[in-house]
């Protein structure tokens, strides 16, 4: 195992207010923002591009989606060995800042795409950007927690992960609020543009969080963690196969997709059969995300932390799957509008503020080669196959004449396996951690 270096406190930096409020210590804070900076940067350039990604499937044909499913969980394949040959040869700062920039220039591409080609083709350009945003999304999240994962102890990431969460959070609504407002007057290609600049900021903002850990490192008498990582460009497959706790991780992943998949399903049902105006069903959507974003910020910004280090991480993991056990069997007993809002506010804002930032402290015990090469793996490939397994469950309990209430029975054991995994893995992290 190899933990990395603490960031550490120097004589110029004494607790503040805010230092408090967020659960920082001396030396931390300036990280800790720079990090959710680089978190709101990368979010937003997203959620600039999910609304058109989305309106692409439309236009593509809903039937055709789960083909598409299956070419994004291909193209996750093939991603993961090209990126782990970049972790394997240059530096952290080099790898990310080059990934990220790989994506600006496929933007650029697809603008002229949009732009260049006459009308008879735009639909296999949108499909094919589909395809491309939905391995986008989930690889720089990724990137962006493998190096916070790299950079921050164990003991940190139980006490900052949540507060760096709110960067992200903030980055979303700024996204979505960008291309609501921008999309009819300039375009959908002009937004790509755009999500770029977003991208390039992060950019800017990886090079001065670097320089900054290298700066702390120094100060603590430490070398940085910069030098390549090495190792073979099947490694990360190779490692999450032959180690039962990246297995297991894996295995939260997958269970987690697969009950999303199944809720997004039945708010389609439950939503479809009590509104038949397309304003309403849009209007109580935008009501669950200002929910689900309003909770998620208070709960990151002053929940998180605090609950992580008194509960620990495996209560943590395990409050979102005694969620949706509950939220699950009421949708199959109640199939209600209020039950839907209440289990989905729940379920989301409970992920972002409680189970995604302890599932990334879950990667601050292994070594470096698994935080970049493992858990990209995990957080692409495993992801988009309980996207594919969900989405085929569904059509397979329709066709079997069960409908909602038995996907939702369904779904039920499923997240009381999903709980079990997840105290597991608390347990053996904790057990790591004082390794």
């Amino acid at each position: 195992m190899e933990e990395p270096d603490p960031i550490t406190a120097t004589p110029e930096t004494q607790p503040n207010w805010f230092d408090k409020l967020v659960h920082t210590k001396p030396g931390e804070l300036k990280p800790a923002l720079w990090a959710a900076s680089y978190f709101f940067s990368i979010m937003a350039a997203y959620f600039i591009l999910r609304p058109i990604r989305d309106e692409a499937a439309v236009a593509g044909g809903i039937r055709n989606l789960p083909w598409m499913f299956t070419a994004t969980m291909i193209a996750m394949l093939i991603v993961n060995p090209a990126f782990a040959a970049l972790v394997a040869r240059l530096s952290r700062q080099r790898f990310v800042s080059l990934a990220y920039r790989f994506f600006v220039v496929n933007l650029l591409i697809f603008f002229a795409l949009f732009k260049g080609l006459p009308e008879a083709h735009q639909i296999w350009v949108g499909r094919a950007f589909y395809i491309w945003a939905s391995v986008f999304n989930l690889f720089v999240v990724s990137v962006f927690w493998g190096f916070m994962a790299d950079a921050f102890t164990s003991e940190q990431g139980k006490r900052l992960f949540g507060f760096i969460g709110v960067g992200g959070t903030l980055g979303t609504i700024v996204g979505s609020t960008i291309t609501a407002s921008l999309v009819q007057a300039v375009g959908s290609a002009a937004l790509l543009l755009v999500s770029a600049v977003f991208l390039e900021v992060a950019v800017l903002l990886v090079r001065r969080l670097s320089s900054l850990f290298r700066e702390r490192a120094a100060a603590g008498g430490a070398a940085p963690a910069e030098a390549a990582i090495g190792g073979g460009v099947l490694d990360g497959i190779k490692h999450v196969l032959a180690s039962p706790y990246l297995l297991g991780i894996g295995l939260y992943m997958l269970l987690y997709t697969i009950g999303s998949t199944f809720l997004y399903f039945q708010q389609a049902y439950v939503v479809e059969a009590a509104y038949q105006d397309r304003a309403a069903r849009t209007a109580l959507f935008a009501r669950i995300d200002l929910a689900v974003n309003t909770l998620t910020i208070v709960a990151q910004l002053f929940l998180t932390g605090r609950l992580m280090q008194r509960l620990g991480i495996a209560a943590m993991l395990a409050i979102v799957p005694a969620i949706s056990v509950i939220g699950f069997a009421g949708l199959g007993l109640w199939p209600t509008v209020a039950m839907l809002v209440g289990f989905q506010v729940l379920r989301r804002a409970g992920n972002f503020a409680v189970a995604r930032p302890s599932r990334e402290v879950l990667y601050t015990v292994v070594s470096r080669e698994d935080k970049f090469k493992a858990k990209s793996f995990n957080d692409t490939f495993v992801y988009r196959l309980g996207d594919q397994i969900g989405a085929w469950t569904d059509k397979a309990v329709g066709a079997l004449g069960y409908g909602m209430g038995g996907l939702a029975l369904l779904a039920a054991p499923l997240a009381a396996l999903w709980l079990v995994v997840g105290v597991w893995l608390g347990r053996r992290q904790a057990q790591m951690a004082k390794a």
